[in-house]
């Protein structure tokens, strides 16, 4: 049901998952053995935690809490998911966020500010970049404590009806595969069959974000790929990646990922003073 291929081992353990899991197959209860962030790269699942139910997309991120039960669900999507994972020591998050208490809270929708930098891993991941996947990785996690202590992360609460769960899943992964195309919102909820006013709350309760959030956040995922792995013109990326427009493409790219595109590929190719500077914290 899961292929689970171990990347690194050390005061992080960096896991690659890929779940074949259907409908049709039944879920069991796991168990949490380390404080952990995966991002999800590919498909959707569900994730029944602390008596709360998320639903992930590609750009979501499971936490998880050690010692803490999860179960994971696959009633909307029978294409299978796959995440990589970031399971930290308790050294180690003594160190990146000794006060941090929010590793309940279970998942966070798809956010500018990780799903960059979850490219980035993945291109570490895949030995695409000059970064390593262990440095990818606690840049990763001190990213979201970072973002978690700011108060970024927000989360649906409202019940859902499955039927309705499952429409917002498969539009996401039809946004997700048609991002660098021109999306709608009045396109999308003819696809649910809703009237675009209902249609954006529905998406909006469902995953925590809306509709244009999550388009951007793939664009933002497909350019972060695309610098990672070859030396094209950042204009060529931004029109591949979906923007039109270059400047707004490098305004959007530096808010969510903290620097330029064109410093984003250095640091990939191997310039960690960006890294350093985010990773250094003052006493």
């Amino acid at each position: 049901m899961s292929d689970i291929t171990p990347l690194h081992s050390g005061s992080i353990h960096v896991l690659d998952y890929r779940c074949t899991a259907t409908p049709n197959d039944k879920p069991f209860w796991e168990t949490h053995h380390y404080h952990s962030v995966s991002y999800v790269r590919k498909g959707s699942f569900g994730c029944h935690a602390h008596g709360r139910t998320f639903d992930l997309v590609a750009g979501s991120v499971l936490v998880g809490s050690a010692a803490d039960e999860y179960m994971c669900t696959h009633d909307h999507h029978d294409g299978g998911d796959e995440c990589l994972s970031f399971q930290l020591t308790p050294e180690l998050v003594e160190s990146i966020a000794p006060h941090f208490r929010k590793w309940r809270i279970g998942a966070l929708p798809p956010l500018p500010e990780l799903t960059v930098l979850g490219e980035l891993a993945q291109a570490a991941a895949e030995a695409r970049c000059d970064l390593g996947v262990e440095e990818a990785g606690m840049l990763f996690s001190a990213r979201f404590v970072d973002v978690v202590s700011a108060g970024a992360s927000k989360t649906p609460r409202m019940r859902i009806h499955p039927r309705d769960r499952r429409r917002v899943i498969e539009l996401a992964l039809w946004i997700d595969e048609l991002a660098q195309q021109t999306i709608g919102l009045e396109t999308l909820a003819g696809q649910a069959g809703l009237s675009p006013y209902h249609f954006l709350r529905m998406f909006g309760r469902v995953l925590g974000v809306t509709p244009h959030q999550f388009l951007i956040r793939a664009r933002l995922r497909r350019a972060a790929r695309l610098l990672a792995a070859d030396d094209r013109p950042v204009t060529d990326v931004a029109y591949d990646a979906g923007f039109a427009d270059l400047s707004n493409f490098v305004r959007t790219f530096q808010r969510a990922a903290g620097l330029s595109p064109a410093k984003f590929r250095r640091a990939a190719g191997g310039d960690r003073k960006f890294f350093q500077e985010r990773l250094i914290r003052p006493d």
